[in-house]
This record gives structure tokens, sequence and C-alpha cells, in this order.
């Protein structure tokens, strides 16, 4: 689990995030998104 804790770090320190917010989205792409 510990190894899983610190991938999960390393991703979001390298800019990786597990979703976005609402105003990062280029509207343009909104039928592209599915969440």
């Amino acid at each position: 689990m510990e190894q899983n804790t610190s991938l999960q770090q390393q991703l979001l320190e390298a800019g990786v995030h597990f979703g976005h917010l609402k105003k990062k989205w280029n509207p343009k792409m909104l039928p592209y998104i599915f969440a």
C-alpha cells in the first residue's frame, strides 16, 4: 500500500491529477469528456 501512495504522490508532483476542475476545460471538448 505504501508503494501505491508513493506513486500517487509522484503523479501529483508531476502535475498529473485524477480529475480536473470544470474551469480548466476547453468548452469545445465537452462532447469528448465522460465524467
